[in-house]
């Protein structure tokens, strides 16, 4: 009894070194099996294991390789540059000689038709008007002695006491009265008006844009006094060449930008052309209407826009270098979900200066096309956007370990 305890007591540790032998014999041979991806059959052949499934190549796009089509009018413009200039203005001058007195206004200030600008001295023009009004009262006296003597000399000649020559000499006198009376009667007329040019006026409603005088200073006949400009209506003036100019016709729409405005777009239309071309440009002058009730447009200012010679409806819009040709007709390669598909595409108005074209037929408003040219990219393949969330795997959860 004894002796059978101590030999199951030696034989323990054999075969628990053996059991471990056995476990770790089989860890080692799945490893192996799921390392080399080999496995034996019953006769002996070894085949691989089934791999995963490769995944199609997806090519990154960046902001600026695809677009969303948006529907748009487009323009074929002339593209023009001139300056802007007051349709009303005026340089006020002074009619009479006479002192500068009185300046109310200065550059920049608006002003009215009818209002003083300019008050001029006028003590030495009322003198003149009271020695006209002098002489036409001597006119006027002087002709009324004449046409008395006449009449004396009337009744004379009845009664044959004078000549029928002295009845003559009498009637001249008459005349020539009645001539100088209408002449005091001008030179009165002159004189008032001149005590009224003493006050000048503005002939515009506008802003003034120059003054010429200061008060002291000494004015002459036509000298300038004032310039008056009225902003309500501007003329942006224009040279066109002349081999462009068949395709201008008064009433086209102007758009134009002015430097300083930002982005601020400025409309007109074409008023005229001007009949001559300008010597040594061979230019010819357009005369285009800008309404500028506001008034944030000032004369002078220089101006940079374009005619629309031709303009068409809203369409899908699509940049030229995005277009693309499928046996001898035009396509583009729009993005359907993620996967590229060659699209043909009907084509309307081109616009070669801004590098747009309108589609008629094969694209719509939202859909989204690719823009430039990428070797890497063919019909069918996938793509994947700025902004598309990569999809994250997450780990499968490690097996509970096994209670005891």
């Amino acid at each position: 009894m004894k002796n059978d305890m101590i030999l199951n007591h030696l034989a323990t540790p054999h075969t628990s070194r053996r059991r471990w032998l056995i476990a770790g014999g089989a860890v080692v041979l799945v490893g192996a099996v799921a390392a080399g991806g080999w496995v034996v059959t019953r006769g002996g052949d070894k085949k691989p294991v089934d791999a995963a499934p490769k995944k199609a190549d997806v090519l990154e796009l960046s902001s600026t390789d695809s677009m969303l089509v948006e529907a748009r009018e487009l323009r074929v413009m002339l593209p023009i540059s001139g300056s802007l200039a007051a349709l009303n203005q005026a340089t006020v001058k002074s009619k009479v000689a006479a002192e500068v007195r009185v300046t109310p206004v200065a550059e920049g200030m608006r002003v009215t038709r009818g209002q003083m600008v300019v008050q001029l001295d006028a003590a030495d023009l009322r003198a003149r008007l009271s020695t006209q009004a002098a002489a036409l009262d001597d006119a006027r006296a002087r002709l009324a002695l004449a046409r008395k003597n006449q009449e004396n000399n009337l009744a004379l000649l009845k009664q044959k006491f004078i000549s029928q020559n002295a009845v003559d000499t009498a009637q001249n006198s008459v005349e020539l009265a009645e001539a100088t009376l209408k002449s005091a009667q001008s030179q009165l007329e002159i004189a008032r008006r001149a005590v009224d040019d003493a006050v000048v006026r503005s002939p515009i409603d506008g802003i003034i844009s120059k003054r010429y005088v200061q008060p002291g200073e000494k004015a002459a006949p036509d000298m300038p006094l004032f310039a008056v400009v009225n902003l309500q209506q501007l003329i942006l003036e224009a040279a066109v060449p002349a081999s462009e100019i068949p395709k201008v016709v008064p009433g086209q729409q102007v758009g134009f930008n002015v430097e300083g405005f930002g982005k601020r777009a400025f409309a007109g239309r074409v008023a005229r052309i001007n009949p001559s071309a300008e010597t040594g440009s061979r230019a010819i002058l357009v005369y285009i209407a800008v309404d500028n009730a506001d008034g944030a447009l000032k004369s002078g200012m220089f101006a940079k826009g374009g005619i629309t010679l031709e303009k068409a409806a809203p369409q899908p819009l699509i940049p030229t270098a995005a277009l693309r040709q499928q046996n001898g007709a035009p396509m583009v390669l729009r993005i359907e979900g993620r996967t590229v598909v060659a699209q043909p595409v009907t084509l309307g108005l081109r616009n070669d200066d801004e590098g747009l074209v309108q589609v008629v037929n094969g694209l719509a408003a939202g859909n989204r096309v690719i823009v430039v040219r990428l070797e890497n990219v063919k019909t069918g393949g996938q793509v994947r956007l700025p902004g598309d969330a990569a999809k994250v795997v997450a780990p499968a959860p490690a097996p509970a370990p096994a209670k005891g």
